[in-house]
């Protein structure tokens, strides 16, 4: 069995998490127009585990089978931000199951409460890098020097045989 991640150890980078979890709020499916133009249904429910909670997006077929108070197994699930605040998803390279584990969930603490900044989807900020600081005035855009990457580069053309 893959490594399970316990709710409150997700943050909003996580990527190709497995999480266990009860449904402990099922809300009802929303139509809405993506924004593709596509019509969606949309449902949020609130899944947690022994060590908190969190609200998971389901799409469309993904909501027929549920059940409230059903345990879910979900694998390779990702979390992003709706405004701000995190989501659990499934997404097409996901899957989610109903699971037999037993599970005692705690509802005190909300991962989906706190609200994060879009930091998480910045290049830059991925390794706590803070943009170009340090790197101002000396005119290389954070690229390295250009004259050892030019020096770096072999061309076809430039090879003897």
């Amino acid at each position: 069995m893959d490594e399970i991640t316990k709710i409150k150890d997700l943050t909003p980078s996580s990527r190709r998490v497995n999480v266990v979890g009860k449904i402990v709020v099922l809300g009802e499916p929303k139509e809405i127009k993506t924004r593709f133009g596509e019509d969606k249904s949309v449902s949020e429910v609130v899944v947690a585990d022994d060590t908190g909670k969190i609200t998971l997006t389901l799409w469309d077929d993904q909501t027929k089978d549920i059940r409230d108070g059903e345990i879910l197994k979900i694998d390779n699930g990702y979390i992003s931000l709706l405004r701000g605040h995190m989501r659990l998803n499934v997404g097409k390279y996901g899957t989610m199951v109903e699971s037999e584990e037993e599970i005692e969930p705690s509802e005190e603490l909300d991962m989906s409460e706190k609200e994060y900044e879009y930091q998480y989807n910045n290049y830059n900020n991925r390794n706590g890098n803070q943009g170009n600081q340090g790197n101002r005035g000396n005119g290389n855009r954070g690229y390295g020097n250009n004259n050892n990457r030019r020096n770096s580069y072999n061309r076809n053309d430039d090879k003897e045989d």
